[in-house]
């Protein structure tokens, strides 16, 4: 395992503190954002950003679970780029090769699994937007090492193999989002059962899409909170310590 602390001076974006290995990737390296309870030790989460990069509001959920009890980690896509704008975070989008995402991911996983702090066999994954794709990407990638996947207003491509996921899955989703219509959300949801005949729970909220991003204007703060007990609950429930 590769770690090392990541000073402003090096990287674009200071909230980078952790350098860890990705396999296959340009640099064979990635950063991210980690954080550890007060407690020392938890289950480990990664979470994955919107398309926005790794904003103060990606850094305020990690610091959140972090608080909760689970060591965090937000890997950081963009190689430390973050915009507000909508058209520059759509190019952003665009410019990511899903294969260099899904290998700082998988990195991740890694990265979380071999901390002497993290006490789960296996990792949780959490995700917004586009990161709640990833989510359902990675898990079906990553197999038993991924034990909880929570996507929040993000799915796959309708043609992605779930044959692989083994993670139980609690989606959330607004009825009001217009970019992340409910039928996909169904068909997303008997597909997973159908390949992977895992435990799947599609919460739907009375909600825009980002509803959780108290940053945006869409957010709704009565169906964050509920989205967010909901998800740790079932974070604690489904990441079992090691043997």
């Amino acid at each position: 395992m590769q770690s090392a602390d990541v000073t402003h001076e090096q990287h674009e974006n200071p909230l980078q503190n952790v350098t860890f290995d990705a396999p296959g990737t340009e640099t064979g390296h990635a950063h991210g954002y980690l954080r550890v309870p007060g407690s020392g030790t938890g289950p480990g989460v990664v979470v994955v950003q919107e398309w926005w990069g790794l904003t103060d509001q990606v850094a305020g959920v990690v610091d959140r679970l972090a608080a909760e009890g689970f060591v965090a980690l937000a890997p950081d896509l963009y190689g430390g780029r973050t915009t507000h704008d909508s058209e520059e975070a759509f190019r952003f989008m665009q410019e990511l090769p899903p294969e260099r995402a899904a290998r700082d991911l998988a990195g991740a996983v890694t990265y979380l699994l071999e901390r002497p702090e993290t006490t789960s066999a296996a990792v949780g994954a959490v995700g917004f937007c586009m990161g709640g794709a990833f989510v359902l990407a990675l898990a079906a990638q990553q197999g038993e090492r991924i034990a909880a996947a929570v996507p929040w207003y993000g799915i796959p491509g309708a043609d992605t193999d779930y044959s692989g996921l083994r993670a139980a899955v609690l989606g959330h989703y607004g009825e009001e989002d217009t970019s992340v219509p409910l039928e996909g959300v169904q068909a997303t949801e008997a597909r997973i059962r159908e390949q992977a005949g895992v435990e799947v729970t599609m919460e739907v909220y009375p909600a825009p899409h980002a509803f959780y991003n108290d940053e945006r204007p869409n957010y709704r703060a009565e169906s964050a909170e509920l989205a967010w007990g909901r998800t740790t609950a079932f974070l604690r429930g489904r990441l079992a310590p090691r043997a």
